[in-house]
């Protein structure tokens, strides 16, 4: 055998792998998602296991979201700003911030913060928690790991990012106010007016919410599978973890697009 026909079968090879144990991958974790959704049924008889995770989640996400959103909100405040000045239309500097805020910053950052604080949070302790046979004392004590520890968190995400959301574009917005009104001097009632006229509850708002929770789906399932498939040892929860921001942005981006192209077409 020629050496140009091994390295054509050991890439043939190579691709093959990939695509079976990625279309393996991808078969593991539908059916998780559909074992989380079956453990979900008598989940909310205690409702106190829910809360308790979104206390955890959206609490310890407060600060790194609340910043961002601020922070974020300064910057679009004085690139709009710039940008609009040359065609005469400062008095949108409102509209701008808030539509760029609600429609795609708001969702999509937040989740990729989210998945960075409160993903990798989610997947080394369940992925601690495998490690030290904690998931099979459980099960020897004939408790569900699956609907006692995965669907509360995984639920908690899914009803934390909206909320979370909306407070990175409520800071963002107000923190356009502040670089655009008090700094720049932008007038205040044209700021306002303007948002308010061209900001639609409908197509802007509630798009918003369905992507902010599109994203606390994807990026929960995404932190939950990876812990729970974690291999018991420091080195596969470290790995996890990074499998985790990397798998979930992804699935942020890719969603946004999609979501984006169907809302907004």
């Amino acid at each position: 055998m020629s050496f140009l026909t091994k390295v054509v079968s050991n890439s043939l090879g190579a691709v093959g792998r990939t695509v079976r144990e990625s279309l393996t991958g991808l078969g593991v974790a539908t059916r998780m998602f559909l074992t989380i959704l079956r453990a979900s049924a008598g989940l909310w008889r205690r409702p106190r296991l829910i809360t308790d995770q979104i206390h955890f989640i959206g609490n310890y996400s407060l600060v790194i979201i609340g910043v961002s959103g601020l922070f974020v909100g300064f910057v679009l405040g004085l690139q709009g700003y710039y940008t609009l000045n040359k065609y005469g239309s400062e008095q949108a500097l409102g509209l701008l911030v808030a539509l760029s805020l609600v429609r795609e910053l708001g969702p999509v950052v937040t989740a990729l913060l989210f998945a960075g604080r409160a993903g990798t949070s989610l997947t080394a302790e369940i992925g601690l928690m495998k490690a030290g046979e904690q998931l099979s004392a459980m099960e020897m004590m004939a408790v569900d790991p699956m609907q006692r520890v995965v669907a509360p968190r995984f639920w908690a995400g899914v009803v934390a990012m909206p909320m979370l959301a909306a407070l990175f574009s409520a800071l963002g917005v107000y923190g356009g106010y502040l670089v655009g009104v008090k700094l720049i001097g932008v007038d205040e009632g044209a700021f306002w007016s303007q948002m308010q006229g061209g900001v639609d509850v409908w197509m802007d708002v509630a798009n918003g919410v369905v992507k902010s929770i599109v994203f606390g789906i994807a990026v929960t399932f995404v932190a939950v599978w990876q812990g729970y498939e974690a291999k018991p040892t420091p080195e596969g929860v470290s790995r996890a973890t990074t499998r985790t921001v990397v798998i979930a942005s992804l699935a942020v981006l890719a969603l946004d697009f999609l979501l984006t192209a169907l809302m907004f077409n």
